[in-house]
């Protein structure tokens, strides 16, 4: 496990880098073919190959994972795999490359893989836009969903997430002179501070919604009023009516300044993925694994979509480690055992065996 670890690791896959990506999907097909046999087929897409294998048979299980990760090409020299203190670290390890070898180590302990579909995505960091359409295909044929996500905090899995979106304001005034003429400009500027405002209080945080401004832009030199502006907004929600009701405040936002004028683009791209969704295989896993912790969590994944769908989903099988999407990103070495054991106890009840 800990070879094969490395060896996607060290094949670098930033999100959008299509020569990259090209070169860790051939390197997850690989893997996975040494391991399970049979043929990963390469899905080609605008974002990069997606990676497809069957067990075949009718389809029961979807496993579910990514290849892309955060980190731009380079970051592998600076912080190169490693296993040190019961650690491994190293770009991508714990999002999501460690669940993807304990998912395939797992299949890799079943006498028959009939049944069994994998599907590892080259776009999940950026929104899943190329690979969304073959996910909710794979999983509606499948039935139910394991996401391989990293666990949460202390090995939990994640029985529940949050709806997340992306919205981009823009915002048109009117140049001018700042010191000769300011009263003829529209000031961008000044209509952005009135929407951040108005947008941060949107937010709902005793019902899970969250609506964060998080980047503004605005100005070209400082004698010269505003004739642009943006702001880009995160947002998280806990069900459907709150993803429309967000949905539609974006759509409804008005000026301030009488001659400004409001663009938004954006959405809650992903929906959220409702507890309800993971009660069925959770109290599989549970069974399986007496004591491990179910908690639901703010971030958004590719379960989303399936859970969505009304699949039974269950995720965060991955990697028990942390630091995700930061430098010191890690696994737990002496968990990843177990976690793959887990996997072949789910995948053989979701069977029926």
């Amino acid at each position: 496990m800990i070879e094969d670890l490395r060896t996607l690791v060290e094949v670098e896959s930033p999100s959008r880098d299509l020569v990259a990506l090209a070169a860790s999907a051939k390197t997850v097909a690989a893997v996975i073919e040494s391991r399970l046999g049979g043929e990963a087929v390469l899905v080609g897409s605008e974002a990069g190959p997606h990676v497809h294998w069957s067990g075949g048979g009718d389809p029961r299980v979807l496993i579910l994972g990514h290849h892309d990760t955060v980190f731009p090409l380079g970051t592998l020299a600076r912080r190169p795999f490693r296993v040190e203190d019961g650690r491994a670290t190293g770009p991508g390890v714990f999002d999501m490359l460690g669940g993807l070898v304990q998912a395939v180590h797992g299949l890799a302990a079943l006498d028959d893989l009939s049944g069994v579909e994998i599907l590892v995505t080259a776009d999940e960091e950026v929104g899943s836009g190329s690979s969304r359409a073959l996910i909710e295909e794979r999983a509606l044929a499948c039935g139910a969903v394991l996401v391989f996500e990293g666990a949460a905090d202390g090995g939990g899995l994640k029985t529940g997430r949050k709806g997340c979106g992306t919205f981009r304001v823009s915002i048109a005034g009117r140049a001018s002179h700042a010191g000769l003429e300011p009263a003829a400009g529209v000031n961008a500027l000044v209509e952005a501070a009135h929407q951040v405002l108005d947008i941060a209080a949107l937010g709902r945080p005793e019902i899970g919604t969250t609506v964060t401004p998080t980047v503004a832009a605005a100005g070209t030199l400082d004698n010269v009023v505003p004739a642009e502006a943006t702001v880009v907004v995160d947002v998280r929600v806990e069900s459907a009516e709150e993803k429309e009701r967000i949905e539609a405040a974006f759509a409804a936002l008005a000026p301030h300044l009488g001659e400004a004028r409001i663009t938004v683009e954006g959405a809650v791209g992903r929906p959220p993925m409702p507890e309800s969704a993971s009660v069925e295989l959770f109290a599989v896993a549970r069974k399986l694994r007496p004591g491990i912790e179910g908690v639901a969590v703010g971030g958004g994944s590719d379960g989303n979509f399936t859970a969505a769908l009304g699949v039974p989903t269950l995720d965060g099988l991955g990697a028990v480690g942390g630091g995700a999407h930061a430098d010191h990103e890690y696994v737990v070495v002496d968990a990843m055992a177990g976690r793959a054991n887990l996997v072949t106890g789910l995948v053989n009840a979701i069977r029926g065996v």
